[in-house]
């Protein structure tokens, strides 16, 4: 079958492209093997933040609608799961696949596999494109090789969002931000949860005042903290896991990272790596001539918005209109944990170790008016350079919201000394800027 465009993986970015394009009038043909969506709406950032704020709403000392009575020991996580199966139509993809067939476009439901130059096979039936392929397939969840875990019945992020039921006990096996976010929710609903983080800090890739205000948090709570820890063997007995054979619980939810697959999706047909970590792509999503890559599977940013972002440059390139290039200076990327921790651009050492001359601006948000009336913990740390912010962390309790001043000043180069001598609104969170470059 010969059609325009095919876009393997129908994840936000993949959906984005195939459904715009479908609607300007190609032949688009998307195929996917899971849920029209993508990870997102099903088992990411829809789902998991329903979680959160149930989990904050605890926090807070309210009560969750449909929650069981004063006298419950342990929050009921029925209302959770109820809200949770009702965001994803129960995971069920006919609203989003309906939404693209009704532009234009041809479902396929399979593993696409390039077998040639502009050619896909799906279950033995092959596609031709006549202006390109489009990969966006995303990723996997990562399990890291150790002894015995592969034999156990561990939890991903997908059984974690899925269930009905909150574990006496819970590892975490990872301290990056899914592991983080789920690990402050179920301990919050009831759960002893142990965090185990090969790494010396949770939050690894974040500024390390991030890793110590989320560990001096997590262990207020009665988080159990465990870093720079190898688990060299896991085993499950019947009655829980059991991890070096001394650390137990009842369930494991391994959040260790995600991984791509390029050899099974056949890019060495098209020129490609298979052996790559990700599809390398140039600042207009072109991995080789008439193959362009989005989302996940380029390593740009494993977020939705990043891929959304990519997703509308490749859709001018093949519709040959003209518009700004990639440019990832201001990415912006927040863990939902409480307080939230958003970040933007270069954190202190990534600058430091690109050669740069750096002044850091630094400011604890307790002491402001609107953190002293909330009683909140976090900072505002800002990384400038030539004159310009250049990296930026927002953490406390709307760390993401704060955020987005520092991403446009990131990305409009706006100078330093005209920040400072803004207006800011009092009393808020973001005043803390102000504050931190006073």
């Amino acid at each position: 079958m010969d059609v325009d465009v095919i876009v393997i993986g129908l994840g936000p970015g993949g959906e984005e492209v195939a459904g715009s394009l479908a609607a300007a009038g190609l032949a688009v043909v998307g195929i996917e093997d899971r849920l029209v969506g993508g990870e997102c709406p099903y088992w990411g950032c829809i789902p998991s933040k329903m979680m959160i704020r149930a989990a904050d709403l605890i926090a807070e000392g309210h009560r969750i609608p449909g929650m069981a009575g004063e006298a419950d020991v342990r929050p009921s996580w029925a209302p959770v799961a109820r809200r949770v199966r009702e965001a994803t139509d129960g995971w069920d993809d006919k609203v989003a696949a309906d939404r693209f067939t009704g532009k234009g476009g041809t479902l396929v439901r399979g593993k696409g596999r390039i077998t040639g130059p502009g050619e896909v096979t799906v279950e033995g039936q092959v596609f031709r494109a006549r202006k390109g392929i489009v990969i966006s397939n995303g990723t996997a969840p990562s399990v890291p090789p150790i002894e015995g875990l592969r034999d156990t019945p561990y939890w991903t992020n997908r059984e974690a969002i899925e269930t009905t039921e909150v574990p006496e006990s819970l590892i975490v096996l990872g301290g990056g931000a899914i592991g983080s976010e789920l690990a402050q929710v179920f301990a919050r609903f009831g759960s002893r949860v142990t965090v185990v983080e090969a790494l010396p800090r949770l939050l690894a890739l974040e500024e390390p005042e991030s890793s110590e205000l989320l560990r001096k948090v997590f262990e207020n709570e009665g988080i159990a903290v465990r870093t720079g820890a190898k688990v060299e063997r896991v085993r499950h007995d019947g009655d829980g896991f059991v991890l070096n054979d001394d650390l137990r619980a009842e369930r494991l939810l391994v959040a260790t990272g995600r991984r791509t697959d390029l050899k099974a999706l056949g890019v060495a047909a098209a020129g490609l790596d298979e052996n790559a970590r990700f599809v390398d792509v140039d600042e207009r999503m072109r991995a080789a001539d008439g193959i362009w890559a989005v989302g996940d599977v380029t390593g740009k940013g494993a977020f939705t918005h990043v891929s959304v972002y990519q997703a509308r440059i490749v859709v001018r390139e093949i519709l040959g209109q003209d518009g700004p290039p990639a440019d990832y200076r201001a990415l912006p990327r927040v863990t939902f944990t409480d307080p939230e921790i958003g970040a933007v651009g270069l954190t202190e050492q990534q600058a430091r170790d690109q050669g740069l001359d750096v002044r850091v601006h630094h400011t604890d948000i307790s002491v402001s008016a609107r953190g002293w009336i909330h009683k909140a913990e976090g900072f505002l740390k800002l990384i400038e350079h030539d004159g310009v912010l250049i990296g930026a962390t927002s953490a406390g309790p709307v760390g993401g919201e704060v955020l987005s001043a520092l991403a446009v000043a990131i990305h409009g180069e706006v100078p330093v000394e005209r920040l400072r001598n803004m207006i800011y609104a009092y009393p808020t969170f973001h005043r803390a800027i102000e504050a931190a470059l006073l």
